[in-house]
This record gives structure tokens, C-alpha cells and sequence, in this order.
């Protein structure tokens, strides 16, 4: 890439070919930055005048093109540039530098997702206001003048009750910003600036002092553990006092307590003066997480994740970078943060598919966090209750330690799980509860327990059509259907976020009263339940109605405090919650995860259930599960009612060893796009005609892709297939940039996709 950089476009020092030119007299030493934009690698400057060479890590202010921008020092440069060729830094910010580890870590991220290294470094630079020195406190102070109004009266000037109060704040306590001020007097701001401009209070600016974090008290007794877990904490504890790197899966049954297990882990690492990174799922639907720290350690950890505000971040990127922040608990973005004193990483429920990245730069968090706990020296616990296929094969190969909870905590029972054919159960018509589901969910609302009834699917009907002409209702953007939300009165695209509203009439044939819902989501799922059980308080949970982690919260104690006695969910219901009263939960449609081409379809269904299942029963009731399908033979299905995790792992072991698939082969999506279908067409088929031929290698497609139109940009894919021996990124650097893309097109990788939509 050529050096945006220098004076002017040099075609030799593109290709790295050295030119001879004078050296200039005011040659001095230049600077390797790399700025957070979708650049491959660091552009040259030269060193702020009149100071210091800044030390890589630093953070520099430089100009590019008509813009000034803040970015990192890469590297020294080993030699030295003429002054001529080249723009000078503009100053070096007074903000800790960024680690030796963390650059790796970046350049290690970029280089696996075949990412521009920039776009990488640009997630842990996602707070611009962070890099900024805090904004001065403006505060109000009494003059001499102020002080001589208070005892007597002052020619021409007329001291109201107000301005009085005012003054008289000011004398008996210290400065203070002006609305506080204003606030403390009773008054508006306006008598305060009436002051000011009179003479008789003064601003005075002094240096912010950002808030600091509170520490999470380690010596807080925790809960008691059980011998299980008393047995899992020394582990965890032992590995994090050995230090170095090292990772440990706590595989527990649901309900076993592996949160208050690792929590020994985690007060271990804050006892060693320690920063400690937490990864969630689905951070913002953490609540009941939240309390069970501040339970444990009578403060909150700091929290990274998108509801928080724009302040909020700044604020928590500083104290992180300062190493007050001792915890953090985020989302996946969470792991590029710059920590200076990292100890311990703990990935919670490390099989959720939430932890792959899908847009930008794409990345599965959890296996990413392996590698910066790697690069930092640091041991790294996976703790779920159906750990992915990944995980468990790296335990087999003995690259992973693990350590078992094979029991509920407190004697409680797993709960038990029956399959109800759907093929024999006869349901009827515009309904979705099978009578035996029916009936559970009858004796569990009388015995006073709750319930709770999963169906991935939300909004209420997934397809809208006219049965007058047939018209279905399509996203603009999308070859995707418009789901109607009979909440909001919107039809709308899950996967570009378009919305409209829901017409009177067909927009076809002009036909009202004719639109009719095809399939069930969880709104029409609530419909159904509040017509069978009038009595019965339900509530939905899923994500378009949670606003945030404080709705989270909020729904979370309702069901707690026995508010509510059915839930109705998507799959955010299964992670993680503890409702004591919880005993029946009824999986609406099984089968819904299995369909497509998903290579984890079979391990991501199980995952689910399996998880949703086991909300029930977690206390002193024992819980039943009731799985609706019309597979019951499927092997999934045959696994979630035997209880038997170890068989359906075996048997998706084999099943994915035999073709190839990961973990035991290696696999790259290629997602070609563009504004228009020849475009896209055109530089797919070019990319074909030049696709690698090498043993080990199968490049399939290009095909349209299931959805082949996504945000307006035609779609087309390719899957790239290789054993674990095929350095898989080398291939592709080397096919990739063999034809030169025109016009609208794009090509993005996908290292490891999950998605294949």
C-alpha cells in the first residue's frame, strides 16, 4: 500500500524497490503508526518536532490528508527518512501507552480473520473521548467584592434574596459547579451568571478527576460450595496462584454452580493485584450475574457492552488503561481492551454462538480470547454445561484441562425430559400447544410453580401473506420475509432492521381484511396461552421489548418474586437464569434449529435445549422438560431425553471427523457482493476461473447465497474446504488478489464460519 504519507505517489517505494535520492541535511528519525482504518499495516512519519522519539505503543496525533487522527506507534523505524519525504507526527498523548501484548494480540487477530490489521486495532481504540485529556470542572468561586455584598450593600447593585443565597453558599462551603450551585441556592443558573458578570463570583477551572471504580473486596466470604465445588475452586485457584498460561473448562450440569465456583478463581486473581476480564454472552441480559458479584464482592465490576453510554465508555476505558478497573465483565468487543495488569480471563457459557463476530472483522471471541490469555501469560477458564465440540476435542488432544460439577448444587435433581411426537399428538388448528403441554402447564399454574415456554422465533407470525392473491410480504433490502410484530404494529426485516407498518389491505390486489399470519412466534405463542389461561400472568422475553440490561433486570425480578407465572422466549431465556419456582418448561418446536445446511445445526439444537431445559427444577421442586417435535428419533432429540451428553458427542465427533468438517478440517466462507446482480456475478465467476488447484483444497460455489440479496448488495459465496495441515490464510492471500475488483464489489472472509446465510 503506497505511504499516504509522503510528498507524493512514488510506484518504486510501493513495490519495495529502494530508489536512490540525496539525503537531506534535516533527516531525522520517523515513526511507524498505525491508525484505526482498514489499512493492512503502518504508515511512516516523521517524529514530533522538538520531542522525544515516542516509544511503540504511544499514542500520536497525525495528520492524513486534510484530517488529523489518532494512532499507535507500531515499531521504531530502523532507519532515517529525509524530512522531505515525509509528514511529521503532530504530538504524542499523555494517555498510558498501549501494551507490547495487546499489539500482538492485534496483529495475531488480524492475521488469522484476514483482516486489515487498522480495522483490528480500531476495536480496542473504540472511544475517541478516552484518548482526550478530561474536560476541565468549571467551578464557581466567591470574589472580595461577593464577600463585601454579604455584610453590606453595595451602591447601584441590588441583592435579591436569590443572588443572597447564592453568595451565601459560597461563603460557607467550597467552590462549586454552577448548576450545583444554582441547585443547592434554589435559584435558576441564570441569577448565577448574573453574579458572574457582576463581579461577585469568579470561575475557576480545575483539572477533572475521572471517577474511580470501587474494588471488589476479595476477602468477602463467598457462598458455601459443595464438595464438588469446593473441589473445582482449588483447581481454578491453584492454576491462576501457578500463574502463566494454561486453559481449564469447568463443564458443569445446569444448576451446578459453576458461577460461585469460579468466582474463587477470580477473588484468587484480585488477591495477586490482578485485573480480571469476564466475558457474557448476552452481557446486557447479565442481571441476575450482576447481583450474585456484588453479593460476592459488595461492588459491581465494570461493565462493557453496547447499552452502556457514551460517557460510561469513556469513563470505563480510562479506568481499565489506568488499572483501576480491577473487573470487567462485557460482551465479546470486551477482550480488545487494554488492560496493563491482565490475570485471568473467564469465558462464561463458551459454547453460545453470540461470541462469533459476523460483521466487520470476523472473529469467534471465545477462541480469540484463548490467544490473547496466550500472548498475556495468563490461564483462561471455559466454563458451560454443554461445551462446544471444539472445546471438548481440545481436552481430548490434552490441549485443555478440565474440571468437572456432574452434580446440581444443594441436592437439587436434573430435571426430567419427555419428547411429544407431534406426528401422533393432534393439535388444533391456529393452535401450537400439544395436549400434553396443555395439560403440565395446567397442574403447574395450580400447584402455585411457574413456567416457561421457548420458541426461537420472534415477533408474531414469521410470514405474512394475502389469501385473497397469494402476496407474501418481502423485505426491500433482503430476500428475506418480513416478520409481522403484532406488538409495535410493524412488519419487520431481522436481518437489515427495515420496517413498516402493517397495511389495512393487500398492497397487491387491494384486498382488506385479507392478510393472514402464517406459523407461530412467541407474540402469537402468548396469544394462545393468555386464551387457554386467563388467570395466568405471562410475559415475554425477548429481545426487541428488552431495552436493556434495566428491563433485563426488571423482568428477571418479577419472575423471582413470583410476579409472573409464565415466561414466553427466544433463546436469551436459556442463558443462565435462576428462577427458584421455575419447574416446566415446554420447547414449543424442536426442529426449528435443524433446518438449513448449518454444519452445528445438530450441536447448536442440543446446546439449546438442553440449556433451556435446564432452567427447571434448580431448587427444592423437582423440574420437567417437555420437548414438542416431529423428529423424536433424530439423535438430538434421542439424547436430550436420555440425558446422555456423552453419546450425541460421539456421534457428531464421528459424523464431522468423517467429512472433514472442524474441528477436524478447516473451513473459509467467501462472500463476494455488490450493488447489482451482473457485478456480483461477473466477479464471482473471475474468481472461480482463477481458484486454487492444490491438494487438500476444495473451493465450492460460487452459489447465490440463502440470502442472496442482504441490505441491498447481491450476494454470492464460496466455501473454501481444507485439511488442518493447509495453512488455509496462505491460500487465500494468494487467490484473493489475483483478479481486481470494479465498481460496487467486495470480498469478505470468514475464517471458521458459523453462519452460512
Amino acid at each position: 500500500m503506497r505511504d499516504h504519507h509522503a510528498s507524493s505517489p512514488d510506484p518504486a517505494e510501493q513495490t519495495g524497490i529502494e530508489r536512490k535520492r540525496p539525503e537531506s541535511p534535516a533527516a531525522r528519525a520517523c515513526i511507524r503508526v498505525l491508525l484505526p482504518l482498514p489499512l493492512p499495516e503502518p504508515l511512516n512519519y516523521l517524529a514530533p518536532e522538538g520531542a522525544s522519539l515516542p516509544e511503540p505503543g504511544s499514542f500520536v496525533r497525525v495528520p492524513l490528508g486534510q484530517r488529523s487522527l489518532v494512532g499507535v506507534v507500531w515499531e521504531e523505524a530502523g532507519k532515517e527518512l529525509p524530512v522531505e519525504r515525509l509528514r511529521p507526527a503532530f504530538e504524542a498523548l499523555p494517555v498510558p501507552k498501549l501494551r507490547s501484548e495487546l499489539r500482538r494480540f492485534v496483529e495475531r487477530v488480524a492475521a488469522y480473520t484476514m483482516a486489515p490489521a487498522g480495522s483490528v486495532l480500531r476495536m480496542t481504540m473504540s472511544v475517541a473521548d478516552a484518548l482526550k485529556p478530561p474536560r476541565p470542572r468549571r467551578l464557581c468561586a466567591l470574589t472580595p467584592a461577593g464577600l463585601a455584598a454579604l455584610g453590606e450593600s453595595v451602591p447601584g447593585k441590588i441583592l435579591t434574596q436569590a443572588r443572597r443565597r447564592v453568595l451565601e453558599e459560597l461563603r460557607d462551603g467550597s467552590p462549586l459547579p454552577p448548576a450545583e450551585l444554582a441547585r443547592l441556592a434554589g435559584c435558576t443558573t441564570g441569577v448565577v451568571r448574573d453574579l458572574l458578570s457582576g463581579g461577585f463570583v469568579e470561575e475557576r477551572f480545575v483539572a477533572a478527576e475521572p471517577p474511580r471504580p470501587a474494588s471488589p473486596d476479595w476477602l468477602r466470604a463467598g457462598a458455601g460450595l459443595s464438595s464438588d465445588q469446593a473441589a473445582a475452586a482449588r483447581r481454578l485457584v491453584g492454576a491462576v496462584e501457578a500463574g502463566g498460561f494454561g486453559v481449564t473448562v469447568l463443564d458443569g450440569v445446569t444448576g451446578s454452580g459453576k458461577t460461585e465456583t469460579y468466582f474463587a478463581a477470580l477473588a484468587a486473581a484480585l488477591a495477586a493485584r490482578r485485573q480480571v476480564l469476564v466475558l457474557l454472552p448476552e452481557i446486557a441480559l447479565g442481571a441476575q450475574w450482576l447481583e450474585r458479584f456484588r453479593e460476592r464482592f459488595g461492588v459491581l465490576p465494570a461493565q462493557w457492552h453496547s447499552e452502556i453510554t457514551q460517557a460510561e465508555r469513556r469513563d470505563a476505558w480510562r479506568a481499565i488503561a489506568g488499572g483501576q478497573a480491577r473487573v470487567v465483565v462485557g460482551a465479546r468487543s470486551a477482550l480488545f481492551l487494554p488492560f496493563p495488569e491482565l490475570g485471568l480471563i473467564i469465558v462464561d457459557e463458551e459454547h453460545d454462538p453470540s461470541y462469533k463476530q459476523e460483521d466487520g472483522v470476523c472473529y469467534q471471541a471465545r477462541d480469540m480470547a484463548v490467544l490473547r490469555a496466550s500472548l498475556a501469560g495468563v490461564p483462561i477458564i471455559l466454563a458451560s454445561a454443554t461445551p462446544s465440540l471444539e472445546t471438548v476435542v481440545n481436552i481430548a488432544r490434552g490441549r485443555y484441562q478440565r474440571v468437572g460439577l456432574p452434580r446440581r448444587h444443594a441436592g437439587a435433581e436434573l430435571p426430567s425430559v419427555r419428547l411429544v411426537d407431534l406426528r401422533r399428538e393432534r393439535i388444533e388448528r391456529g393452535r401450537f400447544l400439544a395436549w400434553p403441554l396443555v395439560e403440565e402447564l395446567a397442574a403447574t399454574f395450580e400447584a402455585g410453580e411457574q413456567a416457561l415456554l421457548f420458541l426461537n422465533r420472534r415477533g408474531y407470525a414469521p410470514l405474512t401473506l394475502c389469501r385473497a392473491c397469494g402476496h407474501r410480504f418481502q423485505c426491500p433490502s433482503c430476500t428475506a420475509w418480513l416478520v409481522e410484530h403484532r406488538f409495535i404494529g410493524l412488519l419487520v426485516c431481522h436481518h437489515c432492521g427495515h420496517t413498516e407498518a402493517v397495511p389495512s389491505c393487500c398492497p397487491e390486489c387491494l384486498t382488506a381484511g385479507a392478510l393472514v399470519p402464517c406459523g407461530p412466534g412467541v407474540e402469537r405463542l402468548l396469544e394462545e396461552v393468555t386464551e387457554r389461561f386467563p388467570a395466568a400472568r405471562a410475559a415475554l422475553m425477548v429481545s426487541d421489548l428488552l431495552t436493556g440490561p434495566r428491563a433485563a433486570a426488571e423482568l428477571a425480578r418479577a419472575m423471582t418474586e413470583r410476579r409472573c407465572d409464565v415466561l414466553i422466549g427466544t433463546q436469551i431465556v436459556a442463558k443462565g437464569h435462576h428462577f427458584p419456582m421455575l419447574t416446566l418448561v415446554g420447547v414449543v418446536d424442536a426442529d426449528l434449529g435443524l433446518a438449513g445446511g448449518d454444519l452445528r445445526a445438530a450441536e447448536r439444537t442440543y446446546q439449546l435445549l438442553q440449556q433451556v431445559g435446564g432452567r427447571a427444577g434448580r431448587e427444592d421442586h423437582k423440574g420437567r422438560v417437555l420437548i414438542q417435535t416431529c423428529m423424536p428419533d433424530q439423535p438430538v432429540m434421542k439424547a436430550l431425553a436420555a440425558g446422555d451428553r456423552d453419546r450425541f458427542l460421539e456421534a457428531e465427533t464421528l459424523a464431522r471427523r468423517q467429512a472433514g468438517l472442524p474441528p477436524f478440517g478447516r473451513l473459509a466462507a467467501v462472500i463476494v457482493s455488490a450493488a447489482d446482480a451482473k457485478t456480483c456475478d461477473l466477479t464471482a465467476r473471475a474468481l472461480s476461473r482463477v481458484a486454487p488447484q492444490l491438494p487438500g483444497v476444495t473451493v465450492l460455489g460460487p452459489a447465490p447465497a440463502p440470502l442472496a440479496v442482504l441490505r441491498g448488495r447481491h450476494r454470492r459465496r464460496f466455501l473454501v474446504k481444507a485439511g488442518r495441515d493447509v495453512r488455509l490464510q496462505a491460500v487465500l492471500r494468494d487467490w484473493l488478489p489475483r483478479i481486481r475488483l470494479a465498481g460496487s464489489a467486495r470480498i469478505q472472509v470468514d475464517i471458521d464460519p458459523y453462519s452460512f446465510l
